[in-house]
């Protein structure tokens, strides 16, 4: 589906000036290219037999993966052959390999996956959906600095994006020791965007905040818990559509707004690797063509836009706190 993908994604971001380095078997791509004129017109291919396994663990990824299609697709971004990656592979080997290669962008500990999440009102970025099972406050206050910088950046430039820390409940004394300390962090800190403190998982589809933050294991559930629904609303429609004539005719006449709400249920093509230095997009493991160019859409939109310099802003408030309170620490000793 990776060439078929790229096509759409060709006619979807229309004039741009887009072209592709396709890493993998030579073959088995030109004998997809050969059924994909569009894409066959922008792209390139990078000739590699080896591939790295999804069972494998990210540490037999790094020692084995060099030379692999996954590893040179990174290694093209540093190289500078290439400004954003889109990958299906993996999440382990690409999170770990992506680190390796191109490391933290300034300050920040660890990258995170983002997925773009249809509400009530509009689009609220879920962070993190994966890539941390576990995270400690620090790493909570910097998924929301780069949550926030990927909503201005990428969905609603010039805005001051509202933020809330997933929870069980709203109240200051509810939640683990993480989620707690990082919520204090947030309240203290200048930081530019709007901290709207705990939200809980309804406040998601509501579109309470612009950016939900939460650790990667609750993220991932969540993720996956509304994909699964997505999927059992449209199948129901189906079935309520399809089981009577009175059915079938309704349909008929609802065929457009059958299509939107089919357009706004179906999952998000991809989720960026927040926080590296260059672009790396994840997209599903058995994605077909319309999620791939999804996720090629979102790698073209957030390498175009001003990602790096939002959070590199937000960043230095940070930095500059802790400083303020290091300072104040020793004064008082």
């Amino acid at each position: 589906m990776l060439v078929p993908g790229v096509e759409r994604a060709v006619e979807i971001l229309g004039g741009r000036d887009v072209r592709f380095l396709l890493h993998g078997r030579p073959a088995a791509i030109e004998a997809e290219l050969a059924k994909c004129p569009k894409a066959r017109a922008v792209s390139e291919i990078r000739p590699t037999d080896l591939v790295i396994g999804s069972e494998e663990k990210p540490s037999q990824a790094m020692r084995r993966g060099k030379g692999s299609s996954l590893w040179n697709a990174i290694e093209a971004i540093r190289a500078g052959e290439a400004d954003a990656a889109v990958s299906g592979g993996n999440t382990g080997a690409l999170m770990a390999i992506s680190k390796l290669i191109l490391r933290m962008a300034g300050g920040l500990e660890r990258p995170a996956i983002v997925s773009n999440w249809p509400t009530m009102r509009a689009l609220t970025c879920l962070l993190d959906v994966g890539a941390n099972i576990e995270c400690d406050a620090k790493q909570l206050v910097e998924f929301a600095i780069m949550g926030a910088a990927f909503y201005r950046a990428v969905h609603k430039p010039g805005v001051r994006p509202t933020v809330g820390l997933m929870n069980v409940g709203s109240e200051e004394q509810k939640g683990h020791e993480a989620v707690r300390e990082a919520n204090q962090l947030l309240r203290e800190l200048a930081l530019d965007f709007d901290y709207h403190g705990f939200v809980e998982g309804d406040d998601i589809a509501k579109g309470t905040v612009n950016v939900v933050v939460t650790d990667g294991f609750t993220g991932n559930v969540a993720l996956k818990t509304g994909e699964g629904l997505a999927r059992f609303f449209r199948e129901e429609l189906r079935t309520a559509f399809t089981a009577s004539l009175g059915g079938k005719i309704g349909a008929l006449f609802a065929q457009q707004a059958l299509r939107k709400m089919r357009a706004r249920l179906t999952p998000p093509g991809g989720g960026p690797f927040l926080g590296l230095n260059g672009v790396v997009v994840k997209s599903h493991g058995g994605a077909d063509a319309g999620s791939i160019s999804g996720a090629i859409k979102i790698a073209v939109d957030l390498a175009s836009s001003d990602y790096a310099a939002e959070a590199a802003r937000n960043m230095e408030l940070l930095t500059a706190a802790r400083r303020t309170a290091q300072a104040a620490l020793e004064t008082s000793e």
